[in-house]
Formats: structure tokens, C-alpha cells, sequence
């Protein structure tokens, strides 16, 4: 199999949330495929995390494209030359008042949409977590906290009151980490 050829590419639109680009691309048996959408977004980080007391810090917030509110593992993106760790160690301050003397546990680094977007989700598992501070939001963040029993996220799952997937996804990706953690 061999890769699809771009032969023609411009931008739509550019904003600070991301950009769209159109393509032309011709695939392995000469097709050519005249408007191909591609979605640039950046890279961005998220993590469960584990309190002290075996809670997952979760935050609520409203999310205006699906018209609803969700609960979800804290997360974000990047500033500047920040590396992953560092943003999601950040995020967690800023969203929550959290933070943890354990250095973050990284989990993996996923594309979100491989067929029409260019960005990945860097997911961590952040242990001993203590709240330290008070939130910082930036001015249009809106985000409650809430701490969930470790014990009851899978019955949360499993009736929909947690439903947004990478939340979804690190936890069962962490949930490993946590009983290997729990043995010892």
C-alpha cells in the first residue's frame, strides 16, 4: 500500500483554535480526491488523577458544541515551549488547585482523529494528589471540581453520567497502574 499524495493544498480558515485546510490528494490507484478537510488543532494534554484519599479529581464545565454539561479528567494545552508534563502538571493547578509530588506517570501519547485531524491527546496518571491552591481560570473558563470515589467511575461509565471518551479512555488506561499501585 502506499501513501495518498497531496497535489494541491490551501487554508479555508486560520484561528487561534484551529485551523481548516483543503486538500487535493490523489490516492495509490490514481483517484483524485478534490476536497479533502483537514483539521489542524494542537497537541493537548489530560490526566486522572488520584487523590490521596483514592478520589478522582474531575471537572464539570459546560461544552457549548454539544450543547451540554460534561464531566471530565482535567486537561489542556501546551503553552510555549512547555513539554507535556509540564502543561499537564500546570493544567491541574490551574483547573483544580490540585497538585502531587509524584511525577506524572504517562500513560500514552493517541491521535484524537487520525482521518481529519493532525492532533494527538498526551494522557498521564497523576498519584497522591492534594489540593493546594485555589483555581486560576483564564477569563472564559467556567469549571466546577468534584471529587469521585475511585470506586464508583466504572458505574458512572456505565450509566453515561461520564460519557466524554478520552475521560473514558484514561481511566482504563490507568486503571492498570492502579491496582499494580493498590497490590503493593
Amino acid at each position: 500500500m502506499n501513501n495518498w499524495k497531496t497535489l494541491d493544498s490551501n487554508y479555508v480558515y486560520k484561528t487561534p483554535f484551529g485551523n481548516l485546510r483543503k486538500d487535493e490528494c490523489e490516492l495509490p490507484d490514481g483517484q483524485i480526491i478534490e476536497n479533502y478537510y483537514v483539521n489542524e488543532y494542537a497537541d493537548w494534554v489530560n490526566a486522572i488523577v488520584v487523590t490521596e484519599e483514592k478520589k478522582i479529581v474531575l471537572v464539570r464545565q459546560y461544552r457549548y458544541a454539544a450543547q451540554d454539561f460534561f464531566l471530565e479528567i482535567p486537561a489542556g494545552k501546551p503553552e510555549e515551549n512547555e513539554t507535556f508534563e509540564n502543561a499537564i502538571v500546570r493544567e491541574l493547578r490551574e483547573e483544580t488547585g490540585f497538585i502531587s509530588e509524584e511525577k506524572p506517570i504517562l500513560l500514552g501519547e493517541f491521535y484524537v482523529n487520525p482521518a481529519t485531524q493532525t492532533n494527538k491527546v498526551i494522557t498521564f496518571l497523576v498519584v497522591d494528589a492534594y489540593k493546594a491552591f485555589d483555581q486560576e481560570l483564564d477569563p472564559t473558563e467556567f469549571i466546577d471540581v468534584y471529587l469521585i470515589d475511585l470506586n464508583d467511575i466504572e458505574a458512572m461509565i456505565a450509566t453515561g453520567e461520564i460519557n466524554q471518551l478520552f475521560t473514558v479512555s484514561a481511566y482504563y488506561m490507568a486503571k492498570s497502574h492502579l491496582l499494580v499501585k493498590e497490590k503493593i
